[in-house]
């Protein structure tokens, strides 16, 4: 259980927040004591999402919160009351005090408000030193039945994906991600396998060594399964280069700044692959990971080199700064050679998907129709907006090569769009698969998605699997 909710019952008082829906606020503060209504008025108070107000009686006690709310209710209009009760109230009241929702009987509110309040508690800032920010939060009482409720589930992935995406390089390279991978397999007696540095070589993952080989920092594969056999299969693949200076195209200064975050592939399936086995989905779930670090050494590899993949076929090194297509390369091979039911990749991969969607939507690509519609539909009903983009087959023309059986990058535009063309040549149409061009980072503090590591997608793709595979 998360610190910031609890079951159990106060040891002092229960203070009652009610929601109070924008469009409703003039009735409402007609119907407030005047009393009440000085308050407010003081607090300009007015319900729009993400306005409180804390109301107190004559002695200066606090009655009762009341937090403005859209209609229909998101889960972002209570993301931001923790840090506003956490900054206007007392170490003593946060500690002993608990906080319940009223006024809301629709389950799908209660659940977004629950998430809403889990996201708003979210906060890294393990290295800070001296005056260290409060970090006592208020506590919410969940309601009957909401215990183990997947709602939790899904909060624990979406924090152990921004937690990873926000850990300093020098803190999680390769080797530190598959320590942290191995944790997450133990935790729920998974199988986990870690193939190292030259034995990507002979076990044949010779795009995944040619990356990570430019750093003293050797490269991996992790390879996590974990569900019963007879249970459909699902594998995730996730981008893991821990930082990624362009290679021998080395990036300009802005934009290496926040490049701990391309491993942001890894942490989203590792995230996901946390709130699926907390939930116990009826799934078989098998996690690769192809951990590197893309450097600058005497060992890079080069434009115009041309290496083999797993799958047979050579590839003309373009680019080095386009190295997480590579890794994925044969990662995907290996996960479509098994024709797992679906393949869901997610990977920070191309600059070119910002430019088409910006940085709140990510796009992603599938080789099935209905996938789009399903996933797109979910997306927007769960606030996690992603987009479809097309597998254009006029493009593919501009990853071929004059020799080798194809190019790494193509030569015009829509680069976000030939990438996945790319990532397609190694998983083929037999297998339903997914592929998530994401950004993983919050450039500013949104209401529960604070500067720093964003999931994008992965509340999407759980609550996907979830109404499918659900126990």
């Amino acid at each position: 259980m998360f610190d910031f909710y609890t079951t159990k019952k106060p040891s002092k008082e229960t203070i009652s927040i009610y929601p109070v829906r924008t469009d409703e606020f003039n009735d409402w503060f007609e119907s407030r004591s005047d009393a009440t209504k000085s308050q407010i008025n003081v607090a300009r108070f007015t319900a729009k999402p993400g306005e409180t107000v804390i109301v107190r009686n004559a002695k200066g006690e606090l009655k009762r919160v009341y937090y403005g709310v859209s209609n229909p209710v998101s889960a972002y209009d209570v993301a931001t009351l923790p840090e506003f009760l956490q900054s206007r109230l007392s170490d003593e009241t946060l500690a002993n005090d608990v906080f319940e929702l009223k006024d809301i009987s629709d389950k799908e509110e209660i659940e977004k408000l629950i998430l809403g309040w889990g996201l708003g508690c979210y906060k890294f800032d393990k290295y800070k030193t001296g005056e260290k920010t409060k970090n006592v939060w208020p506590i919410l009482r969940l309601p009957k039945g909401f215990e183990k409720h997947t709602i939790l589930n899904l909060l624990s992935g979406i924090f152990t994906c921004r937690d990873l995406i926000n850990e300093p390089s020098n803190k999680l390279g390769p080797q530190e991600l598959v320590e942290r991978a191995k944790d997450i397999a133990k935790e729920f007696k998974a199988d986990c396998k870690i193939i190292h540095d030259k034995d990507l070589l002979k076990q044949n993952y010779p795009m995944i060594f040619t990356v990570g080989d430019s750093s003293e920092r050797r490269p991996a594969l992790i390879d996590i399964r974990w569900g019963n056999k007879k249970d459909p299969m699902i594998t995730l693949v996730g981008k893991g280069v821990c930082f990624d200076t362009g290679g021998v195209n080395v990036k300009p200064g802005q934009f290496m700044r926040n490049m701990k975050k391309d491993m942001g592939g890894a942490a989203h399936v590792l995230g996901l692959a946390r709130a699926i086995m907390l939930s116990g989905l009826k799934i078989r779930l098998r996690v690769l990971v192809p951990a590197v670090e893309n450097a600058v050494s005497g060992r890079a590899f080069r434009p115009d080199d041309v290496y083999p993949t797993r799958k047979g076929i050579t590839v003309e090194i373009d680019n080095t700064d386009a190295e997480g297509r590579l890794i994925l390369s044969d990662s995907l091979y290996e996960a479509s050679s098994e024709k797992p039911e679906l393949i869901i990749d997610f990977a920070t991969l191309t600059g070119a998907a910002r430019i088409a969607t910006g940085h709140e939507i990510p796009p992603f690509f599938s080789n099935r129709h209905e996938l789009e519609h399903d996933i797109k539909k979910v997306s927007f009903e769960v606030e996690d907006p992603v987009w479809p983009l097309p597998l254009w087959k006029g493009y593919r023309k501009e990853l071929n090569s004059d020799i080798a059986d194809i190019c790494h990058m193509g030569k015009g535009r829509a680069g976000h769009i030939t990438a996945a063309l790319f990532l397609q040549e190694f998983v083929g149409n037999e297998t339903p698969w997914v592929h998530f061009d994401v950004y993983g980072w919050s450039d500013a503090n949104y209401p529960g998605k604070p500067k720093g590591g964003r999931d994008m997608g992965l509340h999407t793709t759980f609550e996907y699997l979830l109404r499918k595979y659900a126990a």
